[in-house]
């Protein structure tokens, strides 16, 4: 419950909420902030698990009898960076709406739409395609709530600590990644639960390309997050409240008519979208590109590191971006991912096996400064534009930096068919985060900048 110096309304809406006030933030209003920061953070880790739950299960899928090409699997990592991107549009304008309390609940609960139908879709090898495109696309439900957690924990926060409090967020929710490619090839390998008081499915038969066979429990790695899922809709409804920022759609317009917004998702495009879209596609990178060699590494052997250094930075970044500036960070992270996408451009068209240890040094590189810059752009954010329109504004850069997942795996599916290698495609992205770190310095972290942060 809120303190009872902070009346609600309905139970729900706080009549008062001060956090620059360093009395009202020290005496009542801390206690309540980082409560809801610890509760919709781990919302928010679930939301990422769903979402990227789908990379990790299609690598397995031809393994168990599924019999699709390598451009429909790139299609099924596609779908959920589509919706999440779709959906962060709307859930960016729902927080001054619904507020924290409700936001937070029903978006949990909708995660267990895509959980319990892939759990059940995967079982049959018959299930046909468009059903799994439409399930991967409800999985990104999960990445579509990001724009709604993310702005609506701002609020609680003063400016002093939005860094630290947004990084500790955004940093652990990206975590998911990790945790769900990490967890996937172990929770597959054995009945959920073994007494067989329970029967959750029965094991598929999952043969490799050498034509060794064993038992799977594919569907384990969806429906094992029910129960956690549940957990976050009990906790987000009994102890979270919302505060009292309320605004319609039409009137949270106006951060459009600033070119602020604009620069700043063009920045987190180049941070955030290319975590999320090398994170959908490491584990299908690894198999195309290094999967026809002799002695090939499983994928989702090495994909969690990808996500795992890119949310670790993320949570320590943010603090450091409170002491010295989010600018300065993002000039950092935009020309340290340049030089890690030329990097890798040298090994995406490998002749051995032996070139596998540059490529994924230089992927991990990659992720290590678009962690940075994850964390230095939301602290960006709060120092440009006022709570309220920041708020907007970090939803509405959250949402296009979303369809990282999708451009990433369409445009890489479509040059490899075409040249057989994605080489070109990481050209592309080193002269875009070239033009990005431009934009950032001129703007922000030069001498004499317009709008220092």
């Amino acid at each position: 419950m809120a303190s009872p110096s902070i009346p609600t309304k309905d139970g729900t809406w706080l009549t008062r909420w001060e956090p620059e006030n360093h009395v009202f933030w020290e005496t009542t209003g801390k206690h309540l902030a980082w409560r809801t920061l610890w509760i919709t953070t781990y919302s928010l880790l679930l939301s990422f698990i769903v979402w990227f739950m789908v990379s990790a299960i299609v690598v397995k899928l031809p393994g168990v009898g599924f019999k699709f090409t390598s451009t429909q699997l790139f299609w099924l990592t596609a779908m959920p960076g589509l919706a999440g991107g779709t959906l962060r549009i709307i859930w960016t304008f729902l927080p001054p709406i619904l507020g924290t309390r409700h936001l937070v609940t029903l978006s949990t609960a909708l995660l267990l739409i895509p959980v319990l139908g892939w759990s059940y879709a995967i079982q049959n090898p018959s299930t046909p395609y468009g059903m799994l495109l439409l399930l991967a696309f409800l999985a990104g439900i999960g990445g579509g709530n990001f724009s709604g957690f993310m702005p609506s924990t701002s609020y609680f926060f003063p400016k002093r600590l939005q860094g630290t409090a947004l990084g500790i967020q955004a940093g652990i929710g990206n975590f998911g990644v990790s945790v769900v490619q990490f967890l996937t090839p172990w929770v597959v390998g054995f009945a959920l639960f073994a007494s067989g008081i329970v029967n959750l499915g029965n094991p598929q038969s999952f043969t490799t390309e050498n034509g060794l066979s064993s038992p799977i429990w594919l569907h384990n790695a969806a429906l094992v997050w029910t129960l956690f899922i549940l957990v976050g809709v009990v906790l987000a409804w009994a102890l979270l409240k919302s505060v009292p920022v309320r605004a319609n759609f039409r009137e949270q317009f106006d951060i459009f008519r600033d070119k602020h917004t604009w620069i700043m998702t063009s920045l987190y495009i180049a941070t955030f979208g290319s975590f999320s879209g090398f994170s959908a596609v490491f584990a299908l990178l690894i198999r195309q590109l290094y999967g026809k060699f002799e002695g090939a590494p499983d994928p989702l052997a090495f994909a969690y590191l990808g996500p795992l250094v890119g949310s670790l930075l993320r949570v320590a970044f943010g603090p450091l971006a409170d002491k010295v500036g989010g600018a300065k960070l993002t000039q950092l992270s935009t020309l340290g991912m340049l030089v890690s996408a030329v990097g890798l451009s040298f090994f995406v068209n490998p002749a051995s096996l032996s070139q596998f240890p540059y490529f994924v040094g230089f992927m991990l590189m990659l992720f290590f400064f678009a962690g940075i810059g994850n964390a230095s752009t939301f602290k960006q954010m709060p120092m440009i534009f006022d709570p309220r329109k920041a708020g907007g504004v970090i939803g509405w850069t959250s949402a296009i930096a979303a369809y990282g997942p999708f451009v990433f795996s369409v445009i890489i599916a479509a040059i490899i068919a075409r040249a057989g290698h994605p080489t070109a495609f990481f050209y592309g992205v080193a002269a875009f985060y070239a033009i990005n770190a431009f934009l950032n310095w001129y703007f922000y972290a030069r001498s004499g900048a317009e709008k220092p942060c």
